[in-house]
């Protein structure tokens, strides 16, 4: 198997399928090792290899992270696992020629490729490669055979490809260029003049080169669809003739408000005392994956979340995650309004204030919603032993993935691990065995590291540091805030009480330095929009009690589903 050098484009890869369904990538897959790498279309065009591995097929998604753009270095670098590489072939190369496992939680190994049969109907390059594959294609200069830069003042598209009835002209920008660029259009100006202008048997060169633009950044202009952008020196953005489905919002918003500095200047006012509770995860009953009226644990709801965990890697799935729980929390994506309505600039320091009632509530039921999902992932697995093993192994290396120094999300470890130590889960003792037996290293992790590290946070004793920690561990002093008894001995209740009210106290004075810690993790970090609602509050809440049973008393559906979850432990391992 041949791989150009990087940089190339690799749509002329053997390997590359371009846009292909899951189904038809699977078909293609007809013995342990075969791979195929193809555009997911469910994923806006994200590359995901596709493997045959003892008998399953396997679906990862390689992360494509984007880098600011410098002088001889790639403008984006392609993840999977923890390792990234500077284009898409060196990355199929690398786990190819070393026969390396895709991912640890499967050892799955890609060593055939799946040659492509024909054509591919539309290649992405690397650049273009977040596109969605309905998107117009984008103008590009045409190029010239001598060495005058004027030659590529004229840019847009064929009229007898893009112009037809109703079609209105799109406007396109003048782009400055960087060193000796090639010089693009110094003033706006409509795709349908520039066509009238210029015909593909012209040879119109100008006599004079136009002025050097001054030495500037090359411009990244943002797609009208809402789309995240890719840099691109020589491309404009042309706006897509799609629209941004309704009650979603584009990454393009999502983007602005975790990357954006939140910090603004304080006017000069006095002091208005707060008027309204604030929480952040308003109840939406629009959700891609489930219907308006959805029953509860639906099996094809289920089957997708699953199919759709498998294709992330845990890394990936952490970072998802934190994005959830810093604007569950208040940390990030705070607007003005609500700053103004509570009074303070972060949901960490609400969370201490009488007013944050209703946020400390909605914390409780996103941390036990989110513990109960993680359960019934494990509990609903009736397949084989293994099967629901390499389910407790998955829930391990994500909260690997959450703990401090990697993600930093404390609340999502919380809800991970309290899902693993659930006593419905717990009691499982072939399952567990059968863990340290096929994945001893995870077993091992879990025993060793995440155990006394979750022990030592509900202690109010463990990493609480800006940076190391990007989003704190809330839920001991939640629940103290809201009159709950800590557990523990009774000897060591005042001691742990003054820890944790400590802890809450030093969490809203470094609200600040946490912010900037969890925007630095997310910065470039383009979300998987199905993904990222799997992760909500209130789709997590309407996927476990359904859209009517959401509506019950908290203590009602709590005691209902722990039922569920004993029924389902008892029927996977009978009591002897």
């Amino acid at each position: 198997m041949q791989v150009p050098q990087d940089g190339e484009d690799f749509a002329s890869q053997p390997w590359y399928h371009g846009p292909l369904s899951r189904q038809k990538a699977e078909a293609l897959l007809q013995q342990d090792g075969d791979f195929l790498v193809r555009a997911s279309r469910s994923r806006g065009g994200h590359p995901v290899i596709s493997c045959r591995w003892q008998g399953s097929a396997l679906h990862f998604e390689v992360l494509r992270v984007a880098l600011r753009p410098r002088p001889g270095r790639p403008t984006a670098l392609f993840q999977l696992e923890d390792e990234r590489f500077p284009s898409l072939p060196s990355l199929v190369l690398s786990y190819v020629t070393g026969q390396r496992p895709l991912s640890q939680a499967t050892g799955a190994v890609a060593s055939r490729p799946v040659i492509r049969q024909g054509p591919i109907r539309r290649s992405f390059s690397e650049d273009t490669l977040l596109e969605s594959p309905a998107r117009i294609e984008l103008p590009r200069a045409r190029k010239r055979s001598d060495s005058q830069p004027a030659g590529l003042e004229h840019m847009g598209l064929s009229g007898e490809d893009h112009s037809g009835p109703g079609a209105s002209p799109v406007p396109t920008c003048a782009l400055p260029r960087m060193g000796s660029d090639p010089v693009l259009l110094k003033t706006p100006a409509s795709l349908g003049s520039v066509v009238d202008g210029l015909r593909a048997s012209d040879g119109q060169l100008h006599a004079k080169a136009p002025n050097k633009p001054p030495r500037t950044p090359s411009l990244v202009l943002h797609d009208a669809s809402g789309r995240p952008p890719t840099y691109c020196e020589l491309v404009p953005r042309v706006p897509s003739a799609q629209e941004t489905p309704t009650g979603h919002s584009g990454p393009e918003t999502e983007a602005s408000w975790w990357e954006a500095n939140e910090e603004e200047e304080e006017e000069d006012r006095s002091f208005a005392r707060p008027k309204a509770e604030v929480f952040f995860c308003p109840p939406n009953n629009l959700f891609c994956l489930l219907g308006p009226q959805n029953r509860p644990l639906e099996p094809k709801v289920l089957s997708t979340l699953r199919d759709l965990f498998l294709e992330h890697h845990p890394g990936s799935t952490a970072l998802h995650l934190l994005l959830v729980d810093c604007q569950a929390t208040g940390l990030l994506g705070v607007t003005k309004a609500q700053r103004g309505a509570m009074g303070v600039t972060s949901g960490l320091e609400l969370l201490t204030l009488p007013h944050g009632h209703r946020l400390r509530l909605e914390l409780l039921e996103r941390h036990e919603a989110l513990a109960l999902a993680g359960a019934l992932a494990v509990l609903g697995c009736s397949g084989p032993l293994e099967e629901r093993a390499a389910t407790l192994r998955g829930l391990v290396e994500l909260a690997l993935a959450l703990r401090p120094g990697a993600a930093g999300d404390l609340p999502g470890l919380a809800a991970v691990m309290g899902a693993l130590l659930m006593p419905q889960v717990s009691r499982l003792e072939r399952t567990w065995r059968q863990l340290r037996r096929s994945h001893t290293q995870a077993a091992l992790a879990f025993e060793q590291e995440l155990k006394p590290l979750m022990r030592a946070l509900d202690e109010g004793a463990g990493p609480c540091a800006p940076g190391e920690v990007a989003l704190p561990h809330v839920v001991p002093a939640v629940r103290l805030l809201e009159g709950q008894e800590l557990p523990g001995p009774l000897d060591e209740s005042c001691e742990r009480l003054l820890r944790t009210l400590h802890r809450a106290r030093l969490v809203a004075r470094d609200a600040p330095q946490f912010r900037e810690a969890a925007a630095r993790r997310l910065r470039g970090f383009q979300p998987n929009p199905q993904l990222r609602e799997a992760l909500t509050t209130g789709f997590v809440q309407r996927l476990l009690w359904g859209s009517q049973g959401v509506g019950a008393p908290h203590a009602t559906r709590l005691e209902k589903f722990q039922r569920v979850l004993s029924a389902l432990s008892q029927r996977l391992e009978p009591d002897v």
